[in-house]
C-alpha cells in the first residue's frame, strides 16, 4: 500500500473496530515487501502498482522502487505462483517502465488490456508467472463489453463464431425501433451521452408535404 498517512490512521481505526476480516498492514510497497521467502502462493493488487511511478519526496525515485517492489515480490512468492496486478498507467512509458523492471528481477509475462478502445472501461493488468512458457491470457475486447445483446446481437465464443440473431435494418434504408433501442443501449455502455428513451423513439415521421 503507498496511501497517506490520513488513510493510515483511517485504516488503523477501521481495523481497531473490528470492520476489517483478515491481517492487516500498512507499508509502503515501494521499499520492498517484509516477508519472508516463499510465502505466499499468489499476489494481487489493485490501483496501487502505478502510484511507484512518482516522486512523493527527493530522495524517492521511481525506478529504484519498482526494482524494489518487483525484487521483494519475487522472493516472497513460492516457485510456480502468479500475480496479477491491475493498474492505471497516466502514459505508455510508465507502462513499459512498469513491465522492464518486472522483467528484470526474472518475473515471466506481460500486460494484458481490456476494453483498449473504450474510455471508462479500459484496464491493464501486468500478469506474472515464473514459467516463461505460460501464455498470458486474453484480453477482453469490445464485443465481450456488449455481450449477447450487442449493437447486432451478435455473441462470438470462443471459436470466433457467431452466435445469435442478426438485427437488420428495414428495407428502402429505414431503422426498426429494435435496432434503434438496442444502439442507443450499446452508446450508454460505451460511456456516451445519450438521450432517454421515450414513447417517440423509433416512432415514424409523418410524410411531408
Amino acid at each position: 500500500d503507498d496511501d497517506d498517512d490520513d488513510d493510515s490512521s483511517s485504516k488503523d481505526e477501521e481495523s481497531a473496530s473490528g470492520t476489517v476480516c483478515g491481517d492487516l498492514m500498512h507499508h509502503d510497497m515501494g521499499s520492498g515487501l517484509p516477508f519472508r521467502p516463499g510465502t505466499f502462493d499468489g499476489c494481487i493488487s489493485i490501483s496501487a502498482l502505478q502510484w511507484l511511478c512518482y516522486s512523493n519526496s527527493a530522495g524517492q525515485v521511481p525506478k529504484q522502487r519498482l526494482m524494489r517492489f518487483f525484487s521483494s515480490l519475487y522472493q516472497v512468492l513460492r516457485r510456480g505462483a502468479r500475480a496479477v496486478l491491475q493498474f492505471y498507467p497516466e502514459t505508455a512509458e510508465q507502462a513499459i517502465l512498469i513491465s522492464e523492471c518486472a522483467a528484470k528481477v526474472g518475473f515471466a509475462g506481460g500486460i494484458v488490456v481490456d476494453y483498449p478502445n473504450s474510455a471508462k472501461a479500459k484496464k491493464h493488468y501486468l500478469v506474472l508467472s515464473f514459467d516463461r512458457s505460460t501464455k498470458t491470457p486474453a484480453a477482453l475486447s469490445e464485443t465481450s463489453l456488449l455481450g449477447e445483446k450487442g449493437e447486432y446481437g451478435v455473441r462470438v465464443d470462443q471459436t470466433g463464431k457467431k452466435k445469435g440473431k442478426h438485427v437488420r435494418k428495414k428495407k428502402g434504408g429505414g431503422k426498426t425501433k429494435e435496432w434503434i433501442l438496442q444502439k442507443k443501449e450499446t452508446q450508454r455502455k460505451r460511456g456516451k451521452d445519450v438521450k432517454a428513451d421515450t414513447k417517440f423513439t423509433g416512432r415514424k415521421r409523418p410524410t411531408r408535404f
